[in-house]
């Protein structure tokens, strides 16, 4: 049957169907439904098939969405799974945590006004429902080379690279510090955004394709970095950024102040059972918790002190909503989950003795565009206010933390480094 010109306005966007707050909020599984056939087939024919795809060029791996939609609308869903790996080792992941709003949906043609084709919500579809029908990647064309790469760090990166060298044939042993794969996919994130047995499921999807792990391992402590260089053809370095920039005010060293990641690995290690000697607990049940930052791991932050039953959680940003780094489905989770915004609101120091009881902050008005384009907070003489606190701050991303980027980004670098090792290697 012909595709119905106007489908994008006859069918609305609809995405799965989403826990209700006062239910997800007692758990740390994921809220999001799952779409069937039909439905991921109905949605992928919402697709315009712009000439000029902007929802590829907005992707930092350049997927080839429209192609893959198209697939979907026609039922072949092992040729649209083979089609996404083309470009994106962990599509399954990506279309759960990326920040579409931002990236491939925000650019799609139907943003504007009508509803943007749910591309991440299909993405993940695709891997899902393939894994579970049996697909698996085709390897019946490639021929080993007999060359191995050793991989430091088993995070988007170094996942990214595994693939991309077992399909020109390059076998991999990829070794990490922690007792499971994913660096942050798996330590980082919290369960609610991406349930473990989706990592889980990537391992085995690649040790299919011959990549080995070596787990537990610190190379430089547990193993030599030269006998990597020894017994391998190449190695690649993907360790992620784990630094975090400090705030740069005065109170940072009281007790009950957490930076972020400590707090959700530690958070991760209890949900996973592991020994929490390396990463400790750290429970904010009944506290009145502050969070600061914008960002993705703002939001983070946000809904897992929301699930270990904080008193309160309030997330103060010193810029407006509009200019929050962070996805804007997560912010509307934090909000739906019972999380407090204070936007436009700049920390000054964290307040108290032994202790910390609270932290100052002034309002801001955003100012003139700095030289990276974005509006400057500009404080507001006289407007000082103190939010009390039982565990004032974590430290959050976007403006707080540079240094690291986008899952999809991470992926995109280890697909690039793995194609120059295929070419140093001349194979």
């Amino acid at each position: 049957m012909a595709k119905h010109p106007l489908q994008f306005m006859e069918i609305p966007r609809r995405s799965p169907e989403k826990e209700p707050a006062e239910e997800r909020i007692r758990h740390f599984g994921e809220i999001y439904g799952h779409y069937d056939g039909a439905n991921a087939a109905a949605q992928a024919g919402r697709c315009l098939s712009c000439g000029n795809p902007y929802c590829e060029w907005k992707c930092p791996v350049h997927n080839y969405i429209p192609n893959w939609l198209a697939l979907i609308e026609e039922g072949k869903l092992f040729e649209a799974a083979e089609l996404s790996h083309q470009t994106n080792s962990l599509p399954e992941i990506c279309g759960r945590i990326c920040p579409q709003d931002r990236l491939c949906e925000g650019a799609c043609t139907l943003n504007d006004g009508i509803g943007a084709v749910s591309i991440g919500n299909i993405e993940r579809y695709i891997t899902d429902e393939a894994v579970k029908q049996g697909w698996r990647p085709d390897m019946s064309h490639v021929i080993g080379t007999g060359r191995c790469v050793a991989i430091v760090g088993a995070g988007p990166a170094g996942l990214a690279a595994a693939d991309v060298l077992a399909r020109h044939g390059i076998g991999s042993v990829v070794y990490d510090s922690y007792p499971e794969i994913g660096g942050l996919l798996t330590y980082g994130i919290p369960p609610f955004k991406l349930e473990k047995s989706v990592v889980d499921q990537r391992r085995e999807i690649l040790e299919g394709m011959g990549v080995k792990f070596v787990l537990n391992t610190h190379i430089g402590e547990d193993k030599p970095f030269s006998d990597l260089l020894d017994e391998y053809d190449a190695v690649f370095l993907g360790m992620g950024t784990y630094e975090y920039v400090r705030g740069g005010f005065a109170g940072e060293d009281l007790a009950g102040v957490h930076e972020a990641l400590p707090y959700l690995v530690g958070n991760v290690y209890r949900e996973l059972g592991h020994d929490e000697a390396a990463a400790p607990y750290i429970d904010l049940a009944g506290k009145n918790v502050v969070v600061l930052g914008g960002g993705d791991t703002g939001m983070d932050c946000n809904r897992t002190a929301i699930r270990q039953g904080a008193e309160s959680v309030t997330c103060a940003y010193r810029r407006d909503e509009a200019n929050m780094p962070g996805s804007r489905r997560e912010v509307a989770n934090s909000k739906e989950e019972g999380v407090q915004f204070l936007f436009n609101r700049q920390p000054l120091e964290i307040l108290g003795d032994d202790h910390v009881t609270g932290v100052r902050v002034i309002e801001t008005r955003m100012g003139e565009p700095g030289s990276d384009g974005r509006r400057r907070p500009e404080p507001i003489p006289g407007s000082e206010d103190v939010l009390p606190a039982d565990v004032p701050k974590i430290f959050a991303g976007g403006d707080m933390v540079r240094g690291s980027d986008l899952v999809v980004t991470a992926v995109h670098e280890g697909r690039e480094a793995a194609k120059g090792i295929a070419r140093y290697l001349k194979v």
